[in-house]
């Protein structure tokens, strides 16, 4: 792995500082009813966002669940679009259409959040297919909650990316429960990780509550998708301290349990670090924390004060317009 620098540290600190930051006025926006539908907070599993940005391009590609905020905003997506999303503004990051479930940025390779449990599996596996296909050195990274690695999708996909060798990392964002369901309520496998066994696919438990130790996994695997040796299998061990959406109760784990978690706090763990290395003084760190709260605070005024999509909008980006021409008539 690559010596992970000072300025690593303070990207990672900063970024999971604004995904925290954002996801909580989000949660708190949504109850107040300026944020409608539904809403999949990231709190939590930032440490998966922030180590796999540092070790990776800026023009690999990217996609995921619904559970989209957080690794949208990472890939570039600005809070600014973000937010207005959430709000179903024009200026979102998918005109206002898409909401909380359905980030997207063609300029940013963000392949989307996907409502449909599973199906992004197959669609990373095809995004890196072209990828491969055009002759490019492009990774694309494919994240899945432990709940979608239960579809029939992955096995499909699995088998089919091992034998193309395709340049994709499958990436299951283990947070121990699909929607109220403990992982080992589904499966006699508890161990993500060996589904990938099967197929003779590299694959890996990787603590995802420590951005270093994302960051060598997927660091060592898009090496791996670049010198054209097939994909590679992460399960990524994190924890949501929220529930599964908005409206969930969580009466299925108890709060002794998710306080456990929270000692184990990725951006706390990093702030310790940069702290005891003195890699930044308090002074520095009350700046970037001030800098965070302004960039919540404006985007958040950024999506109030947006307008809402024109009507002439409701048929656009679903259709090839050429190919209807009854839409336009």
């Amino acid at each position: 792995m690559a010596k992970v620098t000072k300025q690593t540290y303070l990207y990672w600190y900063e970024l999971m500082l604004r995904l925290r930051i954002f996801e909580e006025r989000a949660g708190m926006l949504y109850g107040q009813q300026k944020i409608r539908g539904f809403c999949h907070l990231y709190i939590g599993q930032e440490a998966v966002a922030a180590g796999t940005m540092s070790a990776l391009r800026k023009d690999d590609r990217m996609i995921t669940a619904y559970r989209d905020h957080g690794l949208g905003i990472a890939k570039g997506i600005t809070c600014n679009e973000a937010m207005a999303e959430l709000f179903g503004k024009a200026t979102g990051c998918t005109k206002g259409k898409g909401g909380s479930m359905h980030f997207f940025s063609k300029e940013h390779s963000f392949f989307g959040g996907h409502g449909i449990v599973g199906a992004q599996i197959g669609l990373g596996a095809g995004i890196a297919f072209a990828d491969q296909y055009n002759g490019k050195d492009n990774v694309t990274i494919c994240y899945f909650g432990d709940g979608a690695a239960r579809q029939g999708i992955l096995h499909e996909t699995f088998n089919m990316a091992m034998t193309w060798k395709l340049p994709v990392i499958f990436v299951c964002e283990n947070n121990g429960y699909a929607m109220g369901t403990s992982v080992g309520r589904t499966s006699n496998v508890t161990k993500i990780a060996t589904l990938g066994e099967a197929y003779d696919m590299p694959s890996e438990s990787v603590d995802a509550m420590k951005c270093d130790e994302v960051h060598e996994a997927v660091e060592k695997a898009a090496a791996r998708a670049r010198k054209g040796e097939g994909p590679t299998f992460l399960e990524m061990c994190t924890y949501r301290y929220k529930g599964h959406s908005m409206s969930d109760p969580q009466k299925y784990r108890t709060k002794e349990e998710v306080e456990s978690y929270k000692k184990l706090d990725p951006i706390e763990t990093t702030l310790d670090v940069i702290l005891k290395k003195k890699y930044a003084t308090q002074k520095e760190i009350d700046e970037i924390i001030a800098r965070v709260e302004k960039e919540i605070d404006d985007c958040v005024t950024f999506a109030e004060n947006s307008p809402y999509p024109d009507d002439d909008e409701f048929l656009k980006d679903i259709y090839v317009q050429e190919d209807y021409p009854f839409l336009t008539e």
